[in-house]
């Protein structure tokens, strides 16, 4: 026969055991913060062909993105290394997108004398904000950055990278 002391232990230790779960759950949240990639994942850019990249659509996924323009020698020494990345990163599931911080029209001729095979936007002045949000407070281009299929930064460089490099960085997420 249950006891009402048995049954007020009970209750005060289920309510210890909700509490404390409620107490551990806050600490993750606290302990994890905001996602300090939020804001890039609502950005859209025009796409030089038309159309729109979203980026949230490239959530949940390895991601590469490269800032470039085309009046930087590094960046456009760098775009064979990326494109051949991009290649071997797609049989992997990963993605690379490359943000031109640059005017449209140069970027519309640029890639019609040279083909990439990864998409590109055109960032534009939100491209430069998500630069710096990305940790390139400096502005420097070429600036790459990897994220994790986790959403988490697993790399950054500002300054020109290579195929290899990116391999080296790829095989890390």
């Amino acid at each position: 026969m249950t006891t009402r002391r048995q049954l007020l232990t009970g209750a005060v230790a289920g309510v210890a055991a909700a509490g404390g779960a409620g107490v551990a759950w806050w600490h993750r949240q606290a302990d994890a913060g905001p996602d300090p990639l939020g804001p890039m994942w609502q950005m859209r850019f025009e796409r030089p062909e038309g159309g729109e990249l979203v980026m949230a659509s490239l959530r949940g996924k390895p991601l590469l993105i490269n800032f470039w323009a085309t009046w930087c020698a590094p960046c456009l020494r760098e775009m064979p290394e990326i494109d051949r990345f991009a290649r071997e990163f797609a049989k992997r599931q990963g993605q690379v997108v490359g943000l031109a911080i640059d005017g449209p029209t140069p970027v519309r001729e640029f890639l019609r004398r040279v083909k990439v095979g990864f998409t590109i936007g055109l960032g534009g002045l939100d491209g430069t904000d998500l630069v710096h949000q990305l940790g390139n407070l400096q502005g420097g281009l070429p600036f790459t950055v990897l994220i994790g299929p986790d959403g988490k930064i697993a790399q950054r460089k500002m300054g020109e990278t290579s195929f290899d490099e990116l391999q080296s960085w790829s095989r890390k997420i």
